[in-house]
């Protein structure tokens, strides 16, 4: 991975997404701190995918099932009108 201060990523933009599109991810720096990667839009998609799980997947694990407290049928009490 090649590494882009802002300033010259932003004064080569064409170079530095075709470096992207060519070689892969290109980091930027900001006051010479990595602060962000170019990408493909297709490896972006990718890394999406893959870091998180569908409803589906969550819904089926089994951390999604979990014992709900119900009382027993008759067990409740009924309000009179009058205690309202």
């Amino acid at each position: 991975m090649q590494v882009w201060p802002v300033q010259d990523a932003k004064a080569r933009f064409s170079e530095f997404l075709e470096r992207c599109l060519s070689e892969g991810p290109q980091i930027v720096t900001k006051r010479g701190t990595e602060a962000a990667v170019l990408v493909r839009v297709d490896e972006w998609r990718r890394l999406q995918a893959a870091a998180r799980p569908s409803l589906k997947q969550l819904l089926l694990t089994d951390d999604a099932r979990g014992e709900i407290p119900v009382r027993e049928r008759g067990s409740s009490r009924r309000r009179n009108v009058s205690e309202l």
